[in-house]
């Protein structure tokens, strides 16, 4: 059966179809269907499922024009916007696309999902944004994103970054070296954003002046903090106490963005998370914004969002 939609340009056709036909076997997969693109047709041996795709190709081919190389990722998310009937809204998005900046490379940074736009508003207008949600949902990213163009722009003249340093199921007495190298690999997802915006030596260089500072969240305790914007990192493994501390060191001409993952509790006592406790309790603040994430806005690996899904069915069993 034929599609509506149909692929003028084979070059659309090439992006659409992904590597060696990849997008397409992935659809196909999801959907229970057979699907081929000949010439400029698309085609389904399932006539129920016609429907659904065509929502489906009519938003990828208007990704395609709009020059976005389309991965697994964007045929993943795009299957659960379609989904959730979110397809206007989606179409919308794209046609405002939002730049976050570039890498060290010069490779420009959009926000690849309506969520990700929202959180980056949040960020502009308020004071502390709490963005919670799975996996490669570019919460911690997106946030060294935002901070980093604050510091290029002279909005801000610090970037703290910090998160708790609890063992996911190991022992920091058992691994070889100081303190800090005990805790840096803790520390890792931030090094490596700010690596790729800014590059090894600007990164290193900003370390040592002082500008950029990486540390565990226990050394935050008594400090204020002033023009500046401090990101707290997997926030879900501090206790309510522990985030209280950090929130009330937030000084005049600072942000603050707090991120995490409830489902990823590594605290001894999963109970004891503060971070879902000090959204909740935080949100009616007019300076606070709460930022929550679903799981096709996972931009990671497609299976990331199936493991998420299975997980929390286990959960709930």
């Amino acid at each position: 059966m034929k599609l509506d939609i149909t692929i003028e340009s084979a070059l659309d056709a090439k992006n659409i179809s992904g590597t060696n036909g990849e997008n397409l076997r992935y659809l196909e997969e999801m959907l229970d269907c057979n699907i081929e693109i000949y010439g400029d047709c698309i085609l389904c041996d399932k006539e129920d499922k016609i429907s659904f795709l065509n929502r489906i190709f009519f938003i990828l081919k208007t990704m395609s024009m709009e020059s976005i190389s389309l991965t697994l990722k964007d045929i993943a998310y795009v299957y659960g916007i379609v989904l959730e009937n979110l397809d206007e809204e989606y179409l919308s998005f794209l046609k405002q696309r939002v730049l976050v900046g570039h890498t060290v490379h010069g490779k420009p940074i959009y926000a690849k999902t309506m969520k990700q736009k929202e959180y980056l508003e949040l960020m502009g207008k308020k004071d502390l944004v709490f963005s919670i949600g799975s996996a490669g949902t570019g919460k911690t990213y997106l946030a060294v994103c935002y901070a980093v163009s604050q510091l290029k722009k002279g909005n801000i003249e610090r970037i703290i970054l910090t998160r708790p340093a609890v063992e996911a199921g190991e022992s920091l007495g058992f691994l070889p070296g100081d303190f800090k190298e005990k805790v840096d690999p803790y520390l890792r997802p931030l090094y490596d954003a700010l690596y790729d915006l800014l590059g090894l030596e600007q990164v290193s260089a900003y370390i040592e002046r002082g500008i950029i500072e990486i540390a565990p969240l226990a050394y935050m305790r008594g400090r204020t903090l002033d023009k500046a914007i401090i990101i707290l990192d997997e926030a879900q493994n501090a206790t309510v106490d522990q985030l209280k501390m950090f929130l009330t060191r937030l000084g005049m001409y600072s942000k603050m963005i707090v991120t995490g993952d409830i489902s990823q509790v590594d605290l001894p006592n999963p109970n004891k998370s503060g971070l879902k406790v000090s959204a909740d309790l935080l949100k009616p603040l007019r300076e606070v914004g709460v930022i929550v994430f679903e799981k096709y806005d996972v931009v990671r690996h497609p299976l990331v969002a199936k493991i998420i899904e299975k997980y929390e069915m286990w959960n709930k069993k």
